[in-house]
């Protein structure tokens, strides 16, 4: 029996992908908002490709705004920018 593999579509340039080959960016319980390098993080998510012009992409169409429900400042968006640089995507 083939095993599905899950599907989710990245918030940047709205491909679908393999879950394991995206990013996941959660809204915690508390509010605040995070790159889960991990993918087990409670929270609402959303997913990225591990590529800064996805990032780029979302935040100009505010689409991580709209899926996770809430403002996300700049400062947020500068420091998931950083550590998508500085963590490479497995």
């Amino acid at each position: 029996m083939i095993k599905k593999i899950p599907q989710r579509q990245c918030m940047g340039c709205r491909e679908r992908k393999n879950k394991r080959d995206l990013l996941r960016v959660v809204r915690t319980v508390d509010g605040t908002v995070k790159l889960d390098f991990s993918g087990r993080l409670n929270g609402r998510g959303a997913y990225l490709c591990p590529n800064p012009e996805c990032l780029k992409k979302a935040r100009k169409t505010r689409a991580l705004d709209r899926c996770l429900e809430v403002e996300i400042p700049a400062e947020v968006y500068e420091r998931m920018e950083k550590e998508m640089e500085a963590k490479p995507h497995e």
